[in-house]
């Protein structure tokens, strides 16, 4: 019988395996797999500089926030281990609660979930694995940073509006020849700040009021361009270009707890009293609750919470 199971990483769960084992409750994190809908230090892995974290007066990469934080918490005695929960047991009224891990249950007395969320893709069918006839990482992604690279002086198209494609186009411009972004308004979802600083660089383009009708070229195996369609009229043109990075919002991880906990019509954990869902002992933390601010510092926040609220809850039941 453990005390704490903490299901996802990223700055949530790492934040909270951190007071969890300051605390003495010796947690364990199943923090997801690389191929998994869960990624191992969540979407922070995917992202290059990040400024607004507090602490990195010059900014800090996203992978090397989240080794620091792992090794962090591992150093307090945090269990983190690799890999997928496959099913949950939340039926037992006020625990233990048990989690399917590797063909066999963890039981713990509190849970702590933060499985974030995932990038949203667009119904077609190149946005597909190439074992599945399509181009994903063969010219269409949802990571800049980790794509890039191999993409150095090509014609490259952002698709979406909010601050994460103005992130993604920004930084696509120190390998593209140009960046065009591709939005289906005339007005944005990003911060000022972050489109401001879009619109003054001189290698991104915009192609507004538009969205992608076609992918081009599965039969040769990787992109060659797109087809853009008028959102008012429905006329067409095609948009050449070598790689396409899909960066239109992310939908929460929450699947395995359909059914088990309350959640918002989105899909979103939600919080009944502080961190803790409508299972007593069940607490949740990060984007896979938050779909308003989904900051990397209001998810290590709200992994510090949950982690004082399981704790709290343990010594309740006289742990």
């Amino acid at each position: 019988m453990r005390n704490v199971i903490i299901i996802g990483s990223g700055p949530a769960g790492y934040t909270a395996a951190l007071y969890a084992a300051r605390a003495n409750l010796a947690p364990l994190m199943i923090e997801g797999e690389p191929r998994g809908t869960v990624l191992p230090g969540g979407q922070l892995m995917l992202t290059s500089d990040v400024e607004n974290y507090p602490g990195f007066e010059h900014g800090v990469q996203g992978p090397e926030l989240m080794r620091t934080m792992r090794a962090q918490a591992e150093r307090f005695g945090a269990e983190i281990v690799p890999g997928w929960v496959e099913e949950v047991d939340f039926t037992r009224a006020g625990g233990p609660h048990r989690a399917r891990f590797e063909d066999r249950w963890e039981e713990a007395r509190a849970v702590i979930i933060a499985t974030g969320a995932s990038p949203r893709l667009i119904d077609h069918p190149a946005v597909r694995p190439p074992d599945e006839g399509g181009l994903m990482s063969r010219g269409i992604s949802t990571c800049a940073t980790c794509d890039g690279a191999f993409f150095k002086g090509a014609d490259i198209a952002v698709l979406g509006g909010g601050d994460s494609a103005m992130e993604e186009g920004s930084f696509l411009t120190r390998y593209g020849k140009s960046v065009t972004i591709v939005h289906r308004r005339e007005e944005f979802r990003a911060s000022k700040i972050m489109l401001d600083r879009a619109r003054k660089n001189p290698k991104i383009r915009w192609e507004l009021g538009k969205t992608v009708a076609d992918i081009e070229d599965v039969k040769k195996g990787r992109v060659t361009g797109v087809v853009l369609e008028d959102v008012k009229d429905r006329s067409r043109k095609r948009l050449p270009v070598g790689a396409l990075f899909i960066a239109i919002g992310h939908d929460p991880n929450t699947a395995l707890f359909r059914g088990k906990l309350d959640l918002d019509p989105a899909g979103y954990i939600l919080h009944r009293e502080h961190t803790m869902t409508n299972v007593r002992g069940v607490f949740a933390s990060g984007d896979c609750v938050d779909h308003r601010y989904r900051q990397a510092v209001t998810a290590a926040g709200m992994g510090c919470q949950a982690a004082i609220d399981a704790e709290k809850y343990l010594e309740s039941l006289g742990h």
